[in-house]
């Protein structure tokens, strides 16, 4: 099936209040352009420089974010443009991400990155971590950025039982954190789910949901 049968069968399987990042990486500016075509505007990138590359040839109501991995010198180079950052992992890339932000006078969109996997590789910082950043007093400090909500990204397994587990950690983790009243702290946003295990996660309570296989076929990473 074409790009465009694939993006419009997964947005008729999804509910509303879901929103669908496309994972172009690794994808050219001519896949996208089709699943554009479609009028589908959110893409997902993730390296800072694929995404600056893209970003500059392509149409300008594109909602670019970053679901990669983020270094903090490269903060500088997507500060003017980026819609979304998905893994901030630490409070010195909130501080970077600050820093940038406040440079093009913009306020930053952040999600923060739960490790809920038990694999080694996955980034993220653990739930008591991500509470004490949220209410210190450091963080209130930080006028633009706004965390709006956490993300994170299950173990590679074909294991349901404990995808779904480390799903509703991510889910209990968010609920948590919903009473706590801070200024630039306003979660409204789970991501969580992607091509392989979105359903899944969509009924564990995901509002944002990260596919790029489903859609564009598989990568090339040549």
């Amino acid at each position: 099936m074409s790009i465009t049968d694939n993006l419009q069968n997964i947005k008729s399987s999804i509910p509303k209040h879901v929103t669908l990042v496309a994972v172009s990486k690794t994808k050219p500016v001519s896949d996208i352009m089709e699943a554009y075509n479609t009028g589908h505007k959110i893409f997902g990138e993730n390296k800072i420089q694929d995404m600056v590359e893209k970003y500059e040839v392509m149409p300008k109501d594109i909602e670019w974010h970053m679901i990669g991995h983020v270094q903090r010198n490269k903060v500088k180079y997507m500060a003017s443009f980026v819609s979304l950052i998905h893994g901030v992992d630490n409070f010195k890339l909130l501080q970077e991400i600050n820093k940038q932000a406040l440079k093009h006078d913009r306020i930053i969109n952040c999600l923060l990155q739960i490790k809920i996997a038990s694999e080694d590789s996955k980034f993220g910082m653990r739930p008591n971590e991500a509470s004490e950043i949220i209410q210190s007093e450091k963080f209130s400090e930080l006028k633009n950025i706004r965390v709006v909500g956490l993300m994170g990204m299950a173990t590679f397994t074909q294991d349901k039982e404990q995808v779904v587990k480390e799903f509703n950690l991510l889910k209990s983790t968010f609920d948590s954190f919903k009473k706590l009243e801070i200024f630039n702290f306003k979660p409204k946003t789970i991501s969580m789910g992607m091509s392989g295990d979105y359903k899944l996660a969509i009924a564990c309570g995901s509002t944002m949901i990260r596919v790029g296989s489903s859609i564009f076929g598989v990568r090339n990473y040549n």
